[in-house]
């Protein structure tokens, strides 16, 4: 990788919205709280972190066109909303020359997530929604409890809860793989 943090920065700023600039940086700062928590590698998982939504602002035809390059799993495309994950990973091994497939991964799913993720790709995954920065605190509060109670999975478990809930809520279709997901944390859970 040929990058530093300030270049990364600066290409954030330059292909993000403020908003979403701010929520990259809250989410590089929770991955690296929970990278120190979880003894995972704190320098990557802040790296991570803060480019995980590298993708989040392109044009709609630039996303597109790129995911239509890519080899997808079952749901990946279903949701527009999720489109920048895989389009992400894509960017960060072209633009910033990412190798590390941990990290690559981390970004692809850190919006459906798959089942048994890593842990570094659930800090990545539970970073991206807990970060204090853009995340209001009604959202945050029951996944960081969990989180601090039951640990990592009982956190994963909550966020699918709310994310299922929401679409239920606004009368969207549910992705079998969410589903999955949900019914493999909740035996995990039990």
């Amino acid at each position: 990788m040929n990058y530093t943090i300030d270049s990364i920065k600066e290409w954030l700023k330059e292909n993000l919205n403020t908003e979403r600039y701010e929520h990259s940086l809250g989410t590089a700062e929770c991955a690296e709280q929970l990278a120190l928590k979880y003894n995972l590698d704190t320098e990557k998982a802040f790296f991570t972190g803060l480019i995980h939504d590298c993708a989040k602002c392109l044009p709609k035809e630039k996303t597109l066109e790129i995911l239509n390059m890519l080899e997808l799993e079952e749901g990946e495309s279903e949701n527009p909303k999720t489109h920048h994950a895989p389009v992400g990973a894509y960017i960060a091994k072209k633009e910033f020359n990412v190798e590390d497939e941990e990290i690559l991964s981390a970004i692809r799913w850190h919006t459906i997530g798959k089942i048994n993720m890593s842990d570094f790709e659930k800090i990545i995954f539970l970073a991206d929604k807990i970060e204090t920065r853009t995340r209001p605190k009604e959202y945050r509060e029951p996944i960081v409890k969990a989180l601090e109670e039951n640990g990592i999975d009982a956190a994963l478990l909550q966020c699918y809860k709310n994310t299922i809930q929401s679409l239920i809520d606004r009368k969207l279709t549910i992705c079998t793989q969410t589903i999955d997901i949900y019914n493999e944390l909740l035996k995990k859970n039990s």
